[in-house]
């Protein structure tokens, strides 16, 4: 057992897409076209952050999935001849279980008129004679940037072919074009669904600052006509990408397909807002009548908003898993590195595991956990039962692959008498959509509280000189509340300070009375996913150590508040490494 105080305080000093840094709160920006870096294939691919068990494909660049004849397809967008954006095909790739993958020959390139300059997001919908078409963005011309779009649809050429292998785009295309929607914020077709005997779909756009989904229907799912009413808007918000739209039951956990239109159920609306590069969703009804989405009564429709992931999360799509009826969620998370450290290492950006997606029975927020497929690639076990930690303590989780791991924990307290008080100061400082996130980056890992900061430390190099914690503080409110933080800090993660290191950070609605809190973190190398109180918050970070590099790193749990806390019980398991692509 450690002190956290002598170990770790002397080293406090030391979101579909490409990215660049900007000034928006330090997030990044995509769609940043190098066209000198576009084409450096990727001779010797350095694998010190390569993921083990995420999904990636063997070098180069990355960003609509669904099931089909036994077999889950997944359609990403690549650059196959370099580790920047540029160059942009449909990869795909086949699996039986959504964790081992066999890559085939991209699904979609840029051949046509109607695709010159591109082939960008869209969508896979399964239509009602059970045959899969595609819905795409294609880039006619590179001015306005970042080109001018319009909507394709491409077809299997063989539909008793279960591995899709070759797909149609038929000269009917585009089957949408521009009229009055901005000729350079116009993509992103979304799954459809069926109304009064016709298709609909929605597409991301925006007018100024006006953030828009416009609605278009379809009798055949080729001749398509614009609604003269979007399916949602908002004031401020931006370019809305990657629109997803889909509903929830409200009488358990089982997913509905997207056609699902009524009965006791609920809808999500996410958008990917292209100002924050975060995604952000809202609760509530699909008016039929109206042909309208309205979010429920009392939530957020901003950037202060319901997120899927308060860290580094973007471009995310969801799909009905009909084999075990689920919706599963998938997420994009981009490197924190510049384009030549990207090139250098001949790969660039992840998919994020994927998640099974349901309502809280709240009916005020989604929960979300990693689909139980990933438990096959839990290999050797350790585990901590019951072991206290006083204020300072770090206990070692030793004797298995902690580089390439997942942990669940379980922390106890006897009470929160000790939780210390919320200062009121921080509403009036912090903007409301950064509000967690600032928290976490004022106070921290070093700075003692009284019940917390306590959680995990990933990645920790030897003497401490590199650490990513995940954490939770509770705090007293003025109002006799208690508020729950959770915090990913990739601040003190690396000694290469030319890395972009956030801190993290989002709230936790969970009943405190129980005095207990559980946490799931999956640690890929680069990548650290973590799922608070069973998936109530979600939190990923990307972080590059240095020194903690594969078994040179060291995993741990830490208490630094005055409260003890106990891990009542703490599992971690050595994962092994799939078959990926």
């Amino acid at each position: 057992m450690r002190s956290f105080n002598v170990i770790v305080w002397g080293f406090v000093e030391l979101m579909c897409l490409f990215l660049m840094f900007n000034d928006f709160k330090g997030i990044m920006a995509f769609h940043m076209v190098s066209k000198h870096l576009q084409h450096i294939n990727a001779f010797q691919v350095l694998e010190d952050h390569k993921t083990a068990y995420h999904f990636q494909p063997k070098h180069h660049w990355i960003n609509a999935p669904m099931y089909y004849k036994g077999l889950y397809h997944l359609f990403y967008q690549h650059n196959p001849k370099g580790s920047v954006w540029g160059n942009i095909v449909w990869a795909h790739s086949v699996s039986k279980d959504l964790i081992n993958w066999t890559p085939l020959d991209p699904a979609i390139e840029p051949t046509k008129p109607f695709d010159k300059f591109g082939c960008w997001s869209g969508s896979a919908t399964i239509l009602t004679d059970n045959k899969p078409i595609i819905l795409y963005t294609g880039m006619t011309k590179e001015k306005p940037e970042p080109g001018y779009q319009v909507q394709n649809y491409a077809i299997p050429e063989n539909y008793s072919d279960p591995y899709l292998t070759k797909w149609i785009k038929p000269d009917s295309n585009p089957i949408i074009k521009p009229t009055k929607e901005n000729v350079s914020a116009f993509r992103d077709p979304t799954t459809a669904w069926k109304i009064n005997d016709q298709w609909e779909m929605t597409i991301g756009s925006k007018v100024d600052m006006l953030g828009i989904s416009y609605l278009y229907r379809s009798k055949d799912f080729i001749n398509w006509t614009l609604v003269d009413h979007p399916l949602h808007q908002k004031e401020n918000e931006g370019m809305w990408e990657c629109p997803d739209f889909y509903p929830v039951s409200t009488k358990g956990e089982k997913g509905l397909d997207t056609t699902v239109i009524d009965g006791d159920i609920k809808h999500v609306f996410k958008v990917s807002l292209d100002l924050t590069k975060y995604d952000y969703y809202t609760i509530g009804k699909y008016d039929t009548k109206q042909d309208k989405y309205i979010p429920d009564k009392g939530m957020v429709d901003s950037w202060a908003g319901l997120r899927y992931d308060w860290g580094n999360f973007y471009a995310s799509k969801t799909f009905f898993d009909p084999v075990k009826n689920r919706r599963i969620i998938w997420g994009w998370a981009n490197e924190s590195s510049t384009e030549e450290e990207n090139v250098r290492k001949g790969w660039a950006g992840i998919l994020l595991i994927p998640r099974t997606v349901w309502l809280d029975p709240s009916g005020k927020q989604l929960l979300q956990w990693p689909i139980a497929e990933l438990e096959t690639l839990r290999h050797k076990n350790v585990q901590l039962i019951d072991k206290e930690l006083k204020k300072g303590d770090i206990v070692e989780v030793a004797g298995i692959n902690v580089a390439q791991v997942d942990v669940d924990v379980l922390f106890k307290f006897s009470n929160l008498d000790k939780a210390e008080e919320y200062d009121t100061e921080w509403d009036k400082t912090f903007p409301p959509e950064m509000l967690a996130k600032n928290i976490c980056e004022v106070m921290g890992t070093t700075k003692q509280g009284g019940l917390g900061p306590f959680g995990l430390l990933a990645l920790t190099s030897k003497d401490f000189e590199e650490y990513t914690p995940i954490f939770f503080r509770i705090f007293k409110t003025p109002n006799t509340k208690y508020k729950v933080l959770m915090c990913s800090d990739a601040m003190p993660s690396t000694l290469n300070l030319n890395e972009y290191r956030p801190s993290y950070g989002g709230f936790v609605d969970v009943d405190t009375t129980e005095n207990k809190i559980s946490l799931r973190s999956l640690i890929d190398h680069s990548v650290v996913e973590s799922f608070a109180a069973g998936g109530k918050t979600v939190m990923t970070s990307r972080v590059y150590p240095t020194l903690a590099i594969g078994d040179k790193a060291h995993l741990h749990v830490f208490n630094n508040g005055t409260e003890i806390v106990i891990v009542e019980r703490l599992d971690a398991w050595s994962m092994t490494k799939p078959k990926m692509n």
